[in-house]
């Protein structure tokens, strides 16, 4: 919507199709809120790499003869496509991708920083404000939030 500029993206270009200037904008919002109130719909569903080289066989044929592709299932291009806009991903959405590939769960986020600073479950859920306890729930809360 204008917010972030990315060299691959010719937003003028796809607004164009809605109008010019703000109502172009206001048009193309109201676009992608209709289509989120259609829910997933199965024929614009699938991995990237599966769809664009043609099927499953071609993907399978690739993996015996040893060819790499980059593909990303939300891009929908070729592999030197998907390099070039992965490649201009600015460094945080880098990190947000391979950290969303590592997700654990909230629980498991406090328990490994319980046991660092040898604390249990139960006294970081205990209303306790002992020192220790307060840098325990801020460290997890820190995390959680920001990585």
């Amino acid at each position: 919507m204008g917010k972030v500029e990315r060299k691959w993206q010719d937003t003028e270009y796809v607004l164009s199709f809605f109008g010019n200037g703000r109502a172009g904008r206001r048009n193309y919002r109201k676009y992608v809120e209709d289509g989120i109130e259609l829910g997933r719909r199965p024929e614009l569903v699938g991995g990237g790499l599966i769809r664009s080289l043609g099927g499953w066989s071609e993907v399978l044929s690739l993996r015996e003869r040893g060819e790499k592709h980059a593909f990303d299932q939300r891009i929908l291009g070729d592999s030197e496509f998907v390099h070039e806009v992965t490649s201009e991903l600015d460094d945080i959405m880098k990190r947000n991708l391979r950290i969303s590939r590592h997700r654990i769960t909230l629980e498991a986020l406090s328990d490994r920083v319980c046991r660092k600073n040898n604390v249990s479950s139960a006294e970081r859920m205990s209303g306790s404000r002992r020192h220790e306890l307060i840098n325990t729930r801020r460290t997890v809360s820190w995390i959680a939030v920001h990585e």
